[in-house]
């Protein structure tokens, strides 16, 4: 049976006012073009649903047309306090999406709900008449997460799955990113390393102290949780106090703030303890994105986009395939390079 091409490379050269053998040197990867125009091509393929015979087949290996005759609908069902990650997640989603001819939209949830009105509130408003939905981070009451697993229709968790959940997840590997984090530091030297952040309020919040346990564990360093700023900020108001205290009681010479939130107030009470960034000590941050008011830190690299462009993926395998087991994919990135760290000259590493 041939392949159906409803976009060809003709098509994408008449659109960009290019030749056919310059679209086709962008799919290969071959030079005669600079990489702005190159990435161009390629993101206009990408969003004309534009696929290889090779990408074909390979979606037709996983049960998933590329050109589907049903077009569905899907929805990004999130709070406010997954906002951080809306416009990255939603730009993913939105990107891989078009190629296939599907749609996605938003869909806010209250947060001032009791969790016996939550089932009332999904059906009121169809949620489950949807083709599938992809569950954000970070919700809030908690117990949202709980009511939208229970909808008899695919999902797909962006976050760490709760164990024994059986739902298909995609996340930005943040165990990975702080385990990076620590690896490197040691690299340029730092032992006496702090770590901040809440470890109480989210799963992803716990992972990461315990990637940083872990790692450090590896390189054979003492931990002394007391030593750490890691209580719930909600039963400790007063944690920037404590943090003081700790720093100037343990004069360490890197932190790593776990907490995107935090990461303005760590900064600010370094500086006015008089500590130099990075020369008296390294800051790492889980940043999000680089604020402006903040110096270029070094930084994890949290690839949030591509977990929403992935998942999109993973909610058409799931729909062509619905009795296989679940899996767990997580994304890795890199760990940025910033102004914030420093090698620690008096490091006693051998």
């Amino acid at each position: 049976m041939p392949i159906r091409k409803d976009v060809t490379q003709k098509t994408i050269a008449k659109e960009l006012g290019v030749t056919v053998q310059t679209v086709s040197k962008a799919l290969k990867g071959k030079p005669g073009m600079s990489e702005t125009t190159r990435q161009l091509i390629l993101e206009t393929m990408e969003q004309r649903g534009y696929f290889t015979k090779d990408q074909i087949r390979s979606l037709r290996a996983e049960h998933i047309s590329p050109y589907p005759v049903e077009k569905m609908r899907f929805l990004l069902v999130q709070t406010e306090a997954s906002l951080n990650y809306h416009a990255r997640l939603i730009g993913g989603l939105q990107d891989r999406f078009a190629s296939f001819g599907h749609h996605i939209e938003v869909c806010m949830l209250p947060t001032s709900i009791r969790s016996s009105e939550m089932s009332d509130w999904l059906e009121e408003h169809g949620i489950a008449y949807t083709d599938g939905i992809f569950i954000a981070p970070s919700l809030t009451p908690k117990s949202w997460e709980d009511e939208l697993l229970k909808l008899p229709i695919p999902k797909i968790l962006l976050s760490y799955p709760p164990l024994g959940t059986k739902v298909d997840s995609v996340i930005w590997d943040i165990y990975e990113a702080t385990f990076q984090a620590v690896a490197y530091l040691r690299s340029i030297g730092h032992v006496r390393i702090m770590y901040v952040g809440d470890t109480h309020q989210q799963r992803g919040f716990i992972l990461r102290w315990q990637a940083f346990q872990h790692a450090m564990n590896e390189f054979e360093a003492a931990i002394d949780p007391r030593q750490h700023s890691i209580d719930a900020r909600s039963t400790n108001p007063h944690w920037l106090d404590d943090l003081r205290a700790k720093l100037l009681r343990s004069a360490p010479t890197a932190l790593i703030c776990g907490v995107d939130g935090e990461v303005p107030a760590v900064y600010q009470l370094c500086t006015e303890l008089g500590l130099r960034i990075p020369e008296d000590i390294s800051l790492i941050g889980m940043l999000n994105e680089q604020p402006a008011s903040l110096p270029e830190f070094t930084r994890p690299l949290l690839s949030v986009r591509e977990t929403g462009y992935r998942a999109a993926d993973r909610m058409l395998w799931r729909i062509a395939n619905p009795t296989l087991p679940c899996e767990h994919i997580r994304i890795q990135g890199e760990l940025w390079i910033g102004q914030t760290t420093a090698e620690n000259l008096e490091s006693t590493i051998v």
